[in-house]
């Protein structure tokens, strides 16, 4: 018990820090998906057929690059970003950069999640709304993103969760983060203890954001 415990303290200062970094990646990360997702969610559905910027080609090549970067799994699309990471941050190890990669795969996931929401707004007061004269920009600051809230947040929900798991990942390239701790410590030393630790810290992070998101989701709900 004493050396459980001996273990523990020695490696603390280790678990906090690859905390923080995990934090600040996810965190930074999700940032940019709100800020790019959001935009490229409501033009991916405002172009689609039948809405008012219909816009059949602007729709598909969108849509398409949004379904390529979501088919790559999310080590190779680490690896094929190194060089762009480079030239954008004249790095490619620690948290910041692994905020990069995690960003491009964040922002057409997130997207697309808030595309499938709008879809789920009443066409009866879009279309009311048109009628009604109102201009697009109108629409959707009033109608579109009010009226699809509750799934905007589950949707940021659900890609937290899945930047939290990409973070992890982003470990094996010397990313930082409770990835990069698990590795380092769980694997190349075969350190049962330190293995266990992260996963559990995980666990724990996960049920925290879905907890908030479920309840965020449930308070925003006028349904």
């Amino acid at each position: 018990m004493s050396e459980w415990l001996d273990r523990y303290q020695s490696i603390l200062p280790d678990m906090i820090k690859a905390f923080w970094e995990t934090l600040y990646m996810v965190g930074v990360s999700m940032i940019i998906a709100i800020i790019l997702g959001i935009p490229l969610g409501v033009l991916l559905f405002v172009t689609s057929k039948g809405l008012f910027w219909q816009n059949r080609w602007l729709n598909f090549i969108l849509g398409v690059i949004s379904n390529i970067i979501r088919s790559v799994p999310f080590l190779i699309l680490l690896v094929l970003l190194l060089p762009f990471t480079f030239a954008l941050l004249h790095n490619t190890i620690g948290p910041t950069s692994a905020i990069v990669p995690l960003s491009v795969a964040a922002i057409p996931f997130f997207a697309r999640l808030v595309e499938t929401s709008l879809r789920e707004v009443d066409k009866g007061v879009i279309e009311a709304a048109i009628a009604a004269g109102a201009k697009p920009w109108l629409i959707i600051r009033g109608i579109l993103l009010p009226e699809a809230k509750p799934g905007i947040i589950s949707g940021l929900t659900i890609t937290a969760i899945s930047l939290l798991s990409y973070s992890a990942m982003a470990g094996i390239v010397g990313g930082g983060g409770i990835g990069d701790l698990a590795i380092r410590f769980g694997y190349y030393r075969y350190d049962n203890q330190v293995m266990y630790t992260t996963v559990i810290i995980l666990i724990v992070l996960v049920q925290l954001i879905q907890f908030i998101g479920d309840w965020t989701s449930r308070k925003v709900n006028k349904r």
